[in-house]
């Protein structure tokens, strides 16, 4: 029999977190069918030992060869999940296991796909760890359009469908949201408690901060040209080349009337334009052709029907 409910937890070298945390899980989550996958990410002290002696039934746990992050665990363990829901949490106990039967309720009630926490009281350092949130936070908001409040809380209750169809790769996990409203997600977000760390050390710090920018570009063409991408080489392609044709009629006209046009910036900057020119539209249709590929070859559509109503049929 399928859980009704999956919690996600990826865990990195948190071997005095996990027993308490799966006795808090337990305490909250007693009125529901519900399974707990572990993601151990290449743990380098006592965390697998530990996990594997609090051994049950419905625990699973997800041992990585190593290393592979963030991202990768989140992604192994949804695709492990079998719950009608799931829940994706960080193991270091800071999220607090009381929120999901709430956040459940909530997403369930209000008919959503996705339902994220909001960090409230953030016991976390200033420096390395709240401003450095609070920027990435708004530039992902600004460029994305999608005004979630706190990015970086991992408390986040999905429904199954949506939760695998994210495609988490690289160091996504950030954008989860945006991943989200590609999809189409019917989303909101809600408070939720935040608590101190007791034991191990954060695996964050200003440097994944810096990451984001790398990766917002990504998201923002995924979100704007994901579909059409000769919108945006075909688009800056024909600017270019109608640039580059411009000048050269100019030059044209400058050598009709008798003067040397050899060797001028002019002439350097028109060739430049027309060759990008040339090669953006040609990118471009490289791109459509492999977005048609992508989903011809596996059946993929570029839209997602959230559910289909039908009338029921009287009888005459």
């Amino acid at each position: 029999m399928k859980p009704h409910l999956s919690v996600v937890i990826c865990v990195y070298n948190e071997e005095k977190n996990v027993e308490p945390l799966v006795q808090q899980l337990e305490q909250q989550l007693v009125s529901y069918h519900y399974e707990l996958v572990f993601v151990d990410d290449g743990s380098t002290d006592q965390t697998l030992a530990n996990l594997k002696k609090l051994a049950r039934p419905n625990l699973h746990i997800v041992e990585f060869r190593r290393n592979f992050g963030q991202s990768a665990a989140l992604a192994a363990g949804i695709a492990q999940a079998r719950g009608e829901w799931i829940v994706t949490m960080d193991g270091d106990l800071q999220n607090d296991p009381a929120d999901i039967p709430r956040m459940l309720e909530m997403a369930r009630a209000r008919d959503l796909d996705m339902l994220a926490g909001v960090r409230q009281k953030r016991q976390d350092g200033m420096l390395l760890r709240k401003i450095p949130s609070k920027i990435a936070n708004w530039l992902i908001r600004r460029a994305s359009g999608v005004h979630q409040h706190d990015y970086g809380c991992t408390l986040r209750v999905f429904r199954s469908e949506l939760a695998k169809s994210l495609g988490l790769y690289g160091e996504l996990h950030r954008f989860i949201p945006v991943l989200a409203d590609l999809e189409g997600a019917r989303m909101d977000e809600t408070p939720v408690q935040h608590h101190a760390r007791q034991h191990g050390v954060s695996k964050y710090g200003l440097g994944r901060t810096m990451r984001v920018v790398s990766d917002l570009l990504l998201i923002l063409f995924l979100k704007r040209f994901r579909h059409k991408p000769m919108h945006l080489f075909g688009g800056w392609g024909v600017f270019s080349l109608g640039a580059g044709a411009l000048i050269f009629l100019y030059l044209f006209f400058e050598k009709i009337l008798g003067h040397d046009i050899w060797g001028r910036p002019l002439l350097i900057l028109g060739l430049v334009l027309f060759m990008a020119g040339l090669q953006l539209i040609a990118l471009g249709i490289l791109a459509e052709l492999q977005v048609r590929t992508y989903y011809e070859s596996q059946d993929k559509k570029p839209y997602r029907i959230r559910r289909i109503h039908q009338a029921e049929m009287q009888e005459a």
